[in-house]
């Protein structure tokens, strides 16, 4: 064991550093065998892959993180404007870009660079995307969360391909409407420390209030986005995700009413997707969300035929661990 910032975590090498939260009170003297209650032990024993660099991520001195992604459809890495995914055939489907390379090729590439915690997002479930998944997955074991038609029943299989957590949102919400029972499920069967609940959300009206959007992204629920809700979601989940539905893979600029509502309003680690196009929206994002929100950026990267290079957002996450670390010192 050892402590950061008055918290503590065991240390556990299976070949990565696994940190776990434990709860505070515990003295070096204790034992995971001694813990009794539900919470303590599942935090114990499901733990969350993470390096060196995400120890400092805690309390005062968090680490903003670049959180890569790999979006597929029909089993092809693509980028795709979220918005025009539809099931009425009368909408024509925007592509930005498809790879020539497989999704391996990509989680290979995070892995290279030491960026945990991207998220493989499947765009719809035939058996070519949801193999081009489990490859991606099988290429950075514990390195990456999967979505897209994730669910009781498929949870583990893909949990046990490699991912990390799973990220669920039409699952647990139905005709506009949190299911509780569902949430309870998802989280019992894949465990806490294990689950993100994609929030992904529209604005209602111009400085008005932001609602949860499923099913693709065509259904608005009544779930708001506020310091409540997300408090009461934050005892189900380990983290959220949320695409900024009205500007994700526009290139037109972030959400930054929205980046401050997360900031303000997320109790648990919270990763924003929608706009970024340059490193000074990185920075942007690090000041806007006061260190607590992260960033997932897709097609404005030069891997997915974007201006921004992936190089100097790698750059940029290496000088926030050492900026991280020095504060530290």
């Amino acid at each position: 064991y050892t402590t950061i910032n008055t918290m503590w975590y065991q240390l556990t090498f299976i070949p990565f550093i696994h940190v776990s939260p434990i709860h505070q009170n515990l003295s070096l003297n204790s034992s995971p065998n001694l813990i009794k209650s539900n919470a303590q032990a599942q935090s114990v024993h499901s733990l969350v892959s993470m390096n060196l660099g995400d120890c400092v991520t805690q309390q005062h001195h968090r680490m903003v993180r670049f959180r890569p992604c790999i979006d597929i459809h029909s089993g092809k890495v693509k980028q795709i404007v979220g918005s025009t995914l539809s099931d009425n055939s009368t909408i024509q489907l925007e592509t930005n870009f498809e790879s020539e390379f497989q999704p391996e090729f990509y989680s290979n590439l995070y892995k290279k660079h030491d960026l945990h915690g991207g998220h493989v997002i499947m765009l719809e479930q035939s058996m070519e995307t949801v193999s081009a998944a489990k490859n991606a997955l099988n290429a950075y074991p514990n390195g990456m969360h999967i979505g897209g038609g994730i669910n009781d029943e498929n949870a583990m299989e893909f949990l046990d391909a490699g991912a990390s957590h799973v990220i669920v949102t039409s699952f647990v919400f139905r005709d506009g409407m949190l299911d509780r029972n569902r949430l309870e499920l998802m989280m019992n069967t894949v465990g806490k420390s294990r689950l993100v609940i994609d929030l992904s959300c529209k604005q209602i009206e111009t400085g008005g209030r932001y609602f949860v959007c499923t099913n693709r992204w065509q259904t608005m629920s009544q779930f708001e986005i506020n310091q409540e809700n997300l408090q009461f979601l934050s005892t189900f989940c380990d983290e959220f995700l949320v695409h900024a539905v009205d500007v994700e893979g526009k290139k037109a600029g972030m959400d930054q009413t929205l980046i401050q509502l997360l900031a303000h309003t997320s109790p648990i680690p919270v990763t924003y997707a929608g706009g970024a196009t340059s490193i000074a929206d990185f920075d942007l994002i690090k000041s806007l969300g006061k260190n607590k929100v992260d960033l997932t950026v897709g097609s404005a990267l030069d891997i997915f035929g974007g201006s921004l290079s992936f190089d100097d957002a790698v750059q940029w996450q290496r000088t926030q661990l050492h900026q991280t670390s020095q504060q530290h010192q």
